[in-house]
């Protein structure tokens, strides 16, 4: 009997621990305060969208808004402050604050310990300005007990110009400081001309390009680049702009009927095939490319199938296939900087091929010429020189250049003064020759730094006056695009070209 009341006791204590821990946790998820000292916490007090294009409705940002108060917290209202004027969009856990739904939802509830998640879009109104204008509003908590709290919401809206399916069927010239948007593309048509005037900034969307089947000319200067990227001016990660991105473009396609084109500082990056240059007469000159830069492409950088261009004073960087693919024809390249260090898949291209075929079609290479060049990456060997056929024409030559490729002892007719680099040194080559090559932020600064083995080494007879940033070469002149210039150095704005 003793052993049973024993038992019994036991049973009914731990029936009133239960009870009590159940009238605790009740007590926690159902009581609400009213005082005002328990307040909300926020992931961040402020949520910045960076500069978007007025009109185009942006990406997704979100923040955290916790209850550690040691109570239950209900806010009677969420609302955005200004209502419809400024274009954000807010959804407070499952709850949309737009226009459609009207602009504030009440009767939030956070438990204690709990928490929910806001998202934010904008899609700001015209300004009808010529310079980004900020845009903001406050996202209003206000709390049951009658504490207010709030969120900033903020961007600069920045009005552009829109293009949609554009086809040139006459000479015509896009000479603007306004920001372009380009959907669906530009066809320049046989026969015409398309202009692009300096300081003209084109925002491509998604696969959209250019479709040359006349001719194109990039007119930019030295002080005012043509400059051809992306549409999206936000940032996937905060350490990461949108723009850094490579495939965000289609890039440009000069087809077989297109002659004469001349790109001349311009900016072109973060596309998908950058240049690509069609099969064609190589009797005559296909491209000029000059002073110009090919960054952070997700196909080619440039990519010229039985065509003859001339390629000086530019910056051809970081491809997926190759950053320049030569396949047969005729090509010449002086005083450039190719460098393979595409951060986004290992597998990565050559950062210079030349072969005389193409998908199983022999292509004569009738010459190929590389002088006061740079060619350099992460890879041991980056440059791919292949033969398909023998008895098809096969002309190169490297004259006075850095290159990542194991050394040539034999070949002194087509190999002159080239230095080889040693991927064993960790001291001066690969990403040491430059200033910055910084994968973990994806920033990249090819400008040489004082250690690199091709500072003074280019051939004087065949160097060009200025470099690809309009300083004037000195009388030891640097190979690959950029003139070495010391921290110290006093510029003198006598030796920067105004114009070409």
């Amino acid at each position: 009997m003793r052993f049973y009341n024993m038992i019994k006791l036991i049973f009914n204590c731990l029936c009133s621990c239960c009870l009590v821990f159940l009238l605790a946790a009740c007590n926690d998820d159902d009581t609400f305060t009213l005082s005002s000292s328990n307040l909300l916490t926020f992931s961040t007090d402020t949520v910045c969208m960076d500069t978007v294009f007025s009109r185009v409705p942006t990406s997704t940002r979100t923040f955290w808004v916790y209850n550690k108060s040691g109570n239950g917290i209900r806010c009677s209202n969420v609302r955005l402050e200004r209502g419809n004027q400024t274009g954000f969009r807010v959804n407070v856990d499952g709850q949309y604050l737009g226009q459609a739904q009207g602009f504030q939802t009440n009767d939030v509830e956070i438990r204690n310990n709990d928490s929910i998640r806001v998202f934010v879009e904008l899609t700001s109104p015209t300004n009808n300005q010529d310079l980004p204008q900020k845009v903001d509003d406050n996202l209003i908590f206000q709390l049951e007990s009658g504490a207010m709290q709030k969120v900033n919401l903020n961007a600069w809206s920045w009005d552009a110009d829109f293009m949609t399916n554009i086809v040139i069927e006459r000479d015509t010239t896009i000479n603007t400081s306004k920001p372009t948007i380009i959907y669906g593309g530009i066809t320049v048509n046989k026969g015409a001309t398309l202009t692009i005037g300096s300081g003209t900034t084109l925002y491509f969307h998604d696969k959209a390009g250019i479709d040359v089947y006349g001719k194109l000319k990039c007119e930019g200067t030295a002080q005012n680049n043509v400059v051809l990227r992306g549409d999206r001016i936000d940032r996937m990660f905060d350490y990461l702009p949108y723009d850094g991105v490579s495939g965000q473009w289609k890039g440009i396609h000069f087809y077989e009927s297109s002659y004469e084109n001349m790109i001349d500082f311009t900016d072109i990056h973060s596309c998908y095939d950058a240049i690509v240059c069609d099969s064609s007469d190589v009797s005559r000159l296909k491209l000029s490319l000059l002073n110009s830069i090919v960054h952070n492409s997700q196909g080619y950088g440039l990519k010229s199938i039985h065509s003859a261009i001339d390629v000086e004073n530019c910056q051809i960087t970081n491809s997926l296939n190759d950053c320049v693919g030569i396949f047969g024809g005729d090509a010449y390249i002086n005083h450039c900087t190719i460098a393979q260090f595409y951060p986004f898949d290992s597998n990565r291209g050559s950062a210079l091929r030349f072969t005389n075929y193409y998908e199983d079609v022999n292509l004569p290479l009738y010459g190929f010429k590389c002088v006061n060049s740079i060619v350099t990456g992460y890879s041991d060997d980056v440059i791919n020189g292949s033969v398909r056929d023998s008895m098809v024409t096969y002309s190169y030559k490297f004259d006075h250049c850095l290159l990542r490729t194991p050394k040539i002892e034999e070949d002194t007719l087509n190999i002159i003064d080239v230095i080889w680099e040693d991927p064993s040194d960790t001291i001066v080559a690969g990403t040491k020759n430059f200033n910055k090559v910084d994968i973990s932020l994806l920033q990249y600064d090819f400008k040489l730094t004082e250690k690199s083995k091709a500072i003074g080494k280019a051939n004087k007879d065949k160097s060009i006056a200025y470099d690809r940033l309009g300083i004037k070469r000195d009388d030891e002149p640097d190979l690959g695009c950029y003139e070495y210039q010391s921290t110290n150095e006093n510029k003198s704005s006598n030796n920067i070209r105004k114009r070409r």
